[in-house]
């Protein structure tokens, strides 16, 4: 099952994606896609709906970000050995961990805006996690069992901000719209081996990652198991999972970042496609 939310900016409406690829609305089954209807009880009522019942949502409105009222965006850094690499930075012992903040949150379709001052900013395709039930504690071995499914995330990043700002990763990663998350809730049982999916990220219709997650250094399982350690997980927190090689700081000789006008293309085989165009803070 794939889940929507549609509509404008801070008033989106809840659908799923029927089976010839049409919205249809679930607003009289629950009010949004946030973490009180991501049980596994809950979707499958929700599942259990006969899409050809639910009202057409008509034309092409504005998709927004796959889930709302979003509490923690958790996000592993470093998490490919091959993007480790080009970065120039040690595997890592145990996940690394940073947090982007909320207000970075926007659709798959909608505009990147470069903040004021920028002059590094870059693309960095994820598989996006969103947690289904509280977890706390949870052993590598029932981790995905807590998953209520799965979405594409553009870890959007400002290089000079990120590195040297003093500070932490945080504040290159949190600006406004650096954070395009969806366009679909892809529930897990679409999605039985995480651990198998190809990822490709294009700039202006050039190949420019290309990955699959099962070259992660931490799997999904073991990254919950990780941060369930350390925090209690909530039904709607989406977890970022890490992105392969072919970002533009690892560029050689020399780094090309995003420009105004640019155009990224995203895609997780069986999860989704993002479009974003770039543009400037005023």
């Amino acid at each position: 099952m794939k889940l929507v939310r549609y509509g404008e900016k801070g008033a989106e409406k809840p659908a799923l994606l029927d089976f010839e690829g049409n919205l249809r609305d679930l607003s009289a089954h629950i009010d949004d896609i946030t973490g009180a209807v991501l049980s596994d009880d809950a979707l499958a009522q929700l599942r259990a709906l006969d899409p050809l019942r639910l009202p057409l949502v008509e034309g092409r409105p504005r998709i927004g970000a796959c889930v709302g009222e979003i509490g923690k965006f958790l996000c592993i850094g470093l998490n490919f050995s091959d993007h480790a690499a080009e970065a120039g930075m040690d595997i890592p012992a145990h996940p690394i961990l940073f947090f982007k903040a909320n207000s970075a949150i926007v659709g798959a379709y909608d505009d990147v805006v470069m903040p004021r001052g920028s002059v590094a900013t870059d693309w960095e395709v994820e598989l996006g996690v969103v947690i289904g039930r509280e977890a706390k504690y949870v052993s590598e071995a029932d981790a995905l069992d807590y998953v209520a499914g799965y979405c594409v995330v553009n870890d959007v990043s400002e290089r000079d901000f990120q590195t040297k700002l003093t500070g932490q990763w945080t504040k290159g990663k949190s600006c406004d719209t650096f954070g395009p998350t969806g366009p679909y809730l892809v529930t897990r049982d679409e999605v039985p081996d995480p651990q198998n999916l190809n990822m490709s990220l294009d700039v202006n219709g050039k190949r420019m990652q290309t990955g699959n997650t099962s070259t992660m250094i931490f799997s999904v399982a073991q990254i919950i198991a990780h941060l369930s350690s350390l925090m209690t997980l909530h039904p709607g927190d989406v977890i970022s999972t890490g992105t392969p090689p072919g970002v533009a700081m690892g560029m050689k000789p020399a780094p090309v970042y995003l420009k105004v006008g640019d155009v990224m293309e995203l895609t997780i085989d069986g999860v989704g496609l993002q479009r974003q165009t770039v543009g400037q803070d005023s």
